[in-house]
């Protein structure tokens, strides 16, 4: 699985939003230069999280962005669905759409097993758990194996 630089400057940006929730809307600027994004990108991005209902816009002197619900309520995976699409796809279809035969056949329920997990670990981490460095006991055991952190 490859997260897209869209993704993940869409998951720092709504992080971003997350731990400034009760400052008031931050402006793109801000966002982007706290997070390194670049702006025309972000802007790009945070319409698309507008549109997904996952952030609300302000204009004005006092305008900006700001999460649409509370942190808790918006998974890793909501936001990634929103700028990329499915979490796993396999040549741009999702598992349950594709057939396989022959050999070939046991392809099918590995790639739905790998969209599962995947869901899982996404689904079941919200920005509040990220933007609190308190994530799920599963997660944290996943990442702290040392294996996890070696390239194969």
């Amino acid at each position: 699985m490859r997260i897209s630089a869209r993704a993940d400057y869409a998951v720092r940006a709504a992080l971003q939003l997350a731990h400034a929730r009760d400052a008031g809307p931050l402006k793109a600027e801000a966002i982007a230069d706290a997070q390194d994004i670049p702006h025309k990108f972000l802007e790009s991005i945070l319409n698309d999280m507008r549109r997904g209902g996952l952030v609300l816009s302000q204009r004005g002197g006092n305008g900006g962005y700001r999460l649409a619900k509370a942190p808790e309520s918006i998974s890793i995976a909501d936001v990634i669905r929103v700028v990329d699409g499915p979490l796993v796809s396999v040549r741009g279809v999702r598992p349950p759409e594709l057939s396989y035969t022959g050999p070939a056949e046991s392809l099918l329920p590995l790639w739905v097993a790998l969209r599962a997990n995947v869901r899982q670990i996404l689904d079941g981490v919200s920005l509040a758990d990220v933007a609190s460095a308190e994530l799920p006991t599963r997660v944290s055991a996943l990442a702290e194996d040392p294996a996890s952190w070696t390239n194969p």
